[in-house]
């Protein structure tokens, strides 16, 4: 039996609507709770000191780099690292206090349940939407392509899942979900471009409407209802919004050769 000790992490922006409710749902089982502040102009950083938090203020260096550095300033190797729009059900909370007393793999994954404008969602390609949370530091990092971060373990690490939810508080506004498939669609044409990627006829005219379908009807977006149709037609227009720019990125670079 290894008893190990947990740091949480979080990385903030403007995180003052959020950041009480994140940790508050994990102050029980957390020996540390680090929070990784990119200069926030709200109340944030005084608000995670207050509820108990170390606070570090970094400029923001990238959502996978700054997940990295945040990684690597907690107090301890075994990690559980959340955005701060998210926090722990009760049952997974429970879950990971069980696992604490008895750590037996490299990892742990979960299922992330999120809620868009009040409604949890459970189909459109966003449930169970499982995600890799808690690990041992030495064996693993986040990793992928900005803004679609993700912990990238070694290939012998020992992985386990564990049962409960993370709750995920993803748009309280379609308004806000709009602005968002903008900046992401940006980010990740930049990463794309940068990566030697281009966009060629299928992507820009045959990938947006297969990813509307795909996730409307064969992930059963329609059973989310009205806000199941809105998630999955912004899915495609995010698409049609990267390619594009990914386009543009295309022609500005031949322009200048």
């Amino acid at each position: 039996m290894q008893k190990i000790q947990l740091s949480v992490v979080v990385i903030t922006r403007n995180e003052a609507r959020n950041i009480a409710r994140c940790l508050e749902s994990v102050k029980d089982i957390a020996d540390e709770m680090l929070v990784v502040d990119s200069e926030s102009t709200d109340d944030t950083a005084s608000m995670a000191k207050t509820l108990g938090a170390r606070v570090i203020v970094q400029p923001f260096l990238g959502y996978v780099e700054q997940k990295n550095f945040a990684l690597q300033q907690a107090s301890y190797d075994y990690i559980l690292s959340l955005d701060a729009d998210e926090e722990l059900s009760p049952q997974l909370r429970a879950a990971i206090a069980t696992v604490k007393q008895d750590w037996k793999a490299d990892a742990y994954a979960f299922n992330r349940l999120n809620n868009y404008c009040g409604q949890w969602i459970r189909h459109s390609g966003w449930y169970p939407d499982r995600k890799i949370r808690l690990l041992n530091r030495t064996l693993g990092k986040w990793g992928g392509i900005n803004p679609h971060d993700a912990i990238m373990m070694d290939p012998s690490a020992k992985m386990e899942h564990l049962e409960g939810d993370l709750f995920h508080y993803s748009y309280r506004t379609v308004q806000e979900h709009i602005q968002k498939t903008h900046k992401y669609a940006a980010i990740m044409a930049e990463a794309l471009h940068k990566a030697g990627k281009r966009a060629d006829f299928v992507k820009l005219y045959l990938n947006p409407p297969f990813t509307f379908v795909k996730k409307y009807f064969f992930q059963l977006g329609f059973l989310d209802g009205y806000y199941g149709w809105v998630i999955c037609r912004l899915s495609a227009y995010y698409t049609l919004l990267k390619y594009l720019r990914l386009q543009e990125l295309q022609q500005q670079n031949k322009s200048e050769e």
